[in-house]
């Protein structure tokens, strides 16, 4: 791994929108499933996935799902369950409800929340086929009142056998009762403006590749979108107390998603700087993702040393990390100090893949430096909220003078004339 100064490193990556060839053709491919449907629907899903079918076999039937769970074995069932429920139990705890607050003169004013109607979830298909996406992009709209949740995933993820049954079986057990097999760009211009076979939903998400991300960019406004994604990342801030092995070893658990992740350690000890870069040499070795591994090593990877702790938070702000670690002697002394970070792991025995799958905290976090203004998925992301304004008599006859001061300081005349008609025939 690449050892450097903390001020000798560049702390932000270049956002990929993609190539003018790419951005184009998912221009083309959105407008023909917006304004042909289904043919075009199939037309590219023959084109990009290799699959030809119909319109009445883009959903994914009952006794498909059922027989997925013949494909699944009893230990992964067990676990996915577990995980849902503690997902379930976290994301509850977000929960919000609408308030009013009525004053003396009859002054009634609150905020309803209400979900969204209809969310779609993309899962893709693969080296970035994962179950547990599925759970963290349902489960959250499930607690906010959702009432219809559909999935969108390619119609060959598992291969030549068709949809992989760990993620039919995923979304059964997070809720889902409406799956469809297609993938790419043209599922979420489906999505979007809906099709014969693919009604349009209220908001869309769920990571995928390149042409996903420009394709969710291209809609949105037609419909939400959670987030354009990008390369997983981890941050692990340790002093010379941390064990090089667990700091190497959790570096490899995002270096592995793919070669454009990103994994950095910012410590204050070269010591460890050099055993933890001994320690991934000698665990990339037998690692069945090697390959994966090394080129997001060599190429995003780095060993940050900082001359002080303050100089290393700082390094850690700046860089504003979709994961960071904490592995320090006393970890909990410095949460405060951290302002930026999508998902903060306190300890040497929170390893990142606890919250990947199982502790409940919501796995689709900010990338690229935007844990500086948003946050992970959750149970806001699916909900709406209307002002709710009741003014009574007595308070638009006391505080109509000043509405319409403002209003004719800004030159609507039309306004000051809404309230001056009602102070005219009420006083």
């Amino acid at each position: 791994m690449r050892k450097l100064r903390a001020e000798q490193f560049g702390l932000t990556r270049k956002v990929d929108y993609g190539t003018p060839a790419q951005n184009e053709s998912v221009r083309q491919i959105v407008e023909a499933v917006r304004t042909e449907g289904d043919a075009a629907l199939l037309r590219y899903t023959e084109q990009h996935d290799r699959v030809s079918m119909t319109a009445a076999e883009l959903r994914v039937t009952e006794s498909e799902i059922q027989a997925a769970y013949d494909r699944v074995d009893a230990a992964f069932l067990t676990a996915i369950r577990e995980a849902a429920v503690n997902i379930r139990k976290f994301h509850e705890k977000q929960l919000r409800q609408s308030w009013v607050d009525v004053q003396p003169d009859g002054t009634m004013l609150g905020q309803l929340l209400r979900p969204l109607k209809r969310v779609g979830v993309y899962v893709p298909g693969g080296k970035a086929a994962y179950p547990s996406s599925v759970l963290m992009n349902v489960i959250p709209a499930q607690v906010a009142g959702v009432p219809e949740i559909v999935m969108v995933t390619p119609p060959a993820t598992g291969g030549k056998a068709g949809i992989d049954p760990y993620i039919l079986v995923a979304a059964a057990e997070a809720g889902v009762k409406e799956m469809y097999r297609v993938g790419g760009a043209q599922a979420v211009a489906a999505l979007a403006y809906g099709t014969d076979t693919i009604p349009p939903v209220d908001k869309i998400c769920g990571p995928g590749n390149i042409y996903v991300a420009l394709a969710k960019r291209s809609v949105f406004g037609v419909v939400a979108i959670d987030s354009i994604a990008g390369p997983s990342e981890i941050v692990v801030l340790a002093d010379e107390t941390a064990d090089p092995a667990y700091v190497a070893a959790d570096l490899l658990s995002q270096a592995e998603h793919d070669e454009m992740a990103s994994a950095i350690l910012v410590t204050t000890s070269e010591k460890l700087g050099d055993a933890v870069a001994a320690e991934v040499e000698l665990q990339l070795a037998t690692l069945p993702r090697e390959g994966t591994a090394r080129q997001s090593i060599a190429d995003y990877g780095a060993i940050l040393i900082a001359e002080s702790m303050e100089e290393a938070i700082d390094a850690v702000n700046r860089m504003a990390p979709e994961h960071l670690e904490i592995m320090t002697a006393e970890p909990m002394t410095l949460l405060g100090r951290i302002e930026n970070a999508g998902a903060i792991f306190v300890g040497p025995y929170s390893s990142e893949p606890v919250g990947d799958y199982f502790a409940g905290p919501n796995h689709i976090l900010p990338t690229n430096g935007t844990a500086r203004f948003s946050s992970p998925v959750n149970v806001d992301d699916f909900v709406k909220k209307s002002s709710l304004i009741y003014y009574s008599k007595d308070a638009l006859l006391a505080s109509g003078d000043q509405i319409m001061t403002l209003a004719r300081h800004e030159g609507l005349e039309a306004h000051a004339r809404a309230i001056e008609i009602r102070l005219e025939r009420e006083r």
